[in-house]
């Protein structure tokens, strides 16, 4: 291992906004229109699914889980991540005979849609009065 790292190594790094100007040619989007993102694994039925999401991680699985599992009509909801290496995320949702696993997934959509929008709020709320009283 080097003591010194030669200086000809060093590069300064570029502004945020020059990497996302930079980026914004350059990149390609992350999905195209239209890309089908859920796909419904082999066996499902109306109240039992499981459900891929391409593109996602523990971030959507453990909040969505969440959302799902405080439905009194579902049974039980769980996720998975196949392999660290790959960006799918598994989703198992069983319901009572009183809907479907889809209507489940729809509603626990809703539902964290609808908390992110109260945290949303609330922080702006309290951003809002903590930046009057600062002035």
């Amino acid at each position: 291992m080097p003591s010194q790292v030669a200086s000809s190594q060093d590069q300064p790094m570029p502004d945020a906004a020059t990497v996302n100007e930079d980026a914004g040619s350059q990149q390609e989007p992350v999905l195209e229109l239209g890309e089908q993102r859920i796909q419904i694994l082999p066996g499902a039925t109306d109240t039992a699914a499981s459900f891929q999401f391409e593109g996602e991680d523990h971030t959507l699985g453990n909040a969505l889980r969440y959302m799902i599992m405080k439905n009194p009509e579902v049974e039980f909801c769980g996720y998975s991540i196949p392999h660290p290496s790959e960006a799918k995320m598994n989703v198992r949702i069983q319901t009572y005979d009183g809907t479907t696993a889809y209507d489940a997934l729809e509603k626990g959509f809703d539902d964290l849609m609808d908390l992110c929008d109260a945290v949303a709020d609330k922080f702006t709320t309290a951003r809002d009065a903590h930046a009057a009283k600062e002035r």
